[in-house]
């Protein structure tokens, strides 16, 4: 049988799949100390922002950042804790399959979430934004732990 750790790391790889990023697909699952689901998200534009009206676009050919997606993403992480139930993420586990950039650091900081279980953390970040996260996390004294 799955130990819990594999069962909500599927389920944020389950919810990854939901994503339409062609490039990145990311999942994350709030999760209470007592292993109830609290929350889950996945990369994608705010609600009511039509996929089809918004560019999915790692680069653009002028060089123009309002024609890519990074200025409309939600990250999955965000996505997580906004999508909640009414229990407070304060405490509790955040599972996620790629390391938190420093923004969604910044975030599970705020939320007061306790432990972030993460599957890789390859290419996930530029340098700055992997080190400004791992040290926002430390300084904070939220546990970090690779499965």
């Amino acid at each position: 049988y799955l130990s819990w750790d594999d069962y909500f790391m599927s389920i944020a790889f389950l919810s990854a799949q939901r994503s339409k990023d062609p490039i990145r697909q990311v999942g994350a699952c709030l999760v209470s100390q007592d292993y109830v689901i609290l929350g889950i998200g996945y990369n994608g534009f705010p609600r009511g922002c039509s996929d089809d009206k918004l560019p999915w676009a790692k680069k653009s050919r002028d060089g123009d950042l309002l024609k890519t997606k990074y200025p409309y993403v939600c990250h999955a992480e965000v996505n997580a804790i906004l999508n909640r139930n009414h229990a407070s993420a304060s405490g509790q586990r955040l599972y996620v399959t790629m390391f938190p950039c420093n923004e969604c650091a910044k975030v599970i900081i705020q939320a007061g979430i306790a432990e972030v279980i993460f599957y890789t953390d390859k290419q996930s970040h530029p340098d700055f934004q992997f080190t400004a996260s791992r040290k926002l996390l430390s300084m904070a004294n939220v546990k970090v732990r690779k499965i």
